[in-house]
C-alpha cells in the first residue's frame, strides 16, 4: 500500500551525499523552514554515523525548531534501536519519531522494546497508519491496536485513507469507511 514501495527494494533510491548536502544547504538558506521530516525510504536503513550528521547539521540551524523522523522500523526491524542509537538521539532533542503500525498483531514485544528505548531517550512517538481493507477496517481492530499503542507510548496520530498505489489497490476502503470507524 506504500506509495514509496518502488524505493524500498532500490539501495540506490537512497539520497546520495551530494543530494543530502544540496538538501542540507536548501534548509539552511531558507529560514523560514522550521520543521524538517526525514523520509523518503527509511531514514533508519542508514548507519547511526550518517544520521547523526544529518541530526547534528538540521540542530545547528538556529531557524529549526523540529524534526520529524519517519520510520516503519519499529515494526519491520525493531532491533535497530538499540541503546547507542537512544542515547545518540538524546543530544538533538526535541525529537519526533512518526511510525506505522497497522495492525496489533505488529505490536511485539520485540516493537514494545524498541518503543521503550526510544521513550525513554526522551522521543516523542506518534503512530501514522493507513486503513487497509480485510486488515483494519473494522473499529474493534482499531481500538485493540490503538489500546496497544498507547501502552508503547505511541500516539495514534493519524489515520489515513489508501492512496492509488499501483499493484496494492485492493486493500483501498471507501473514505464512508474511516468516518464510520
Amino acid at each position: 500500500h506504500c506509495t514509496r514501495k518502488r524505493k524500498v527494494s532500490d539501495p540506490s533510491s537512497s539520497a546520495a551525499n551530494k543530494q543530502l548536502e544540496d538538501g542540507l544547504a536548501y534548509i539552511e538558506a531558507h529560514k523560514e523552514i522550521r520543521d524538517v521530516v526525514i523520509s523518503g525510504g527509511d531514514p533508519l536503513s542508514n548507519s547511526d554515523e550518517r544520521l547523526e550528521y544529518i541530526l547534528s547539521r538540521l540542530r545547528a540551524m538556529d531557524h529549526i525548531e523540529v524534526f520529524r523522523i519517519g520510520t516503519r522500523n519499529l515494526v519491520t526491524l525493531p532491533q535497530r534501536i538499540t541503546e547507542s542509537f537512544a542515547n545518540m538521539l538524546k543530544k538533538y532533542h526535541p525529537v519526533f519519531v512518526h511510525t506505522h503500525y497497522n495492525h496489533p498483531k505488529e505490536c511485539t514485544r520485540e516493537a514494545f522494546d524498541a518503543c521503550a528505548r526510544l521513550a525513554d531517550a526522551g522521543c516523542v512517538i506518534n503512530n501514522q497508519m493507513v486503513l487497509l481493507k480485510g486488515v483494519n477496517d473494522d473499529a474493534m481492530v482499531m481500538r485493540e491496536l490503538f489500546q496497544k499503542l498507547l501502552a508503547m507510548r505511541v500516539r495514534p496520530y493519524y489515520l489515513y485513507q489508501a492512496d492509488l498505489t499501483k499493484g496494492a489497490n485492493h486493500f483501498r476502503t471507501p473514505v464512508s469507511k474511516g468516518l464510520e470507524i
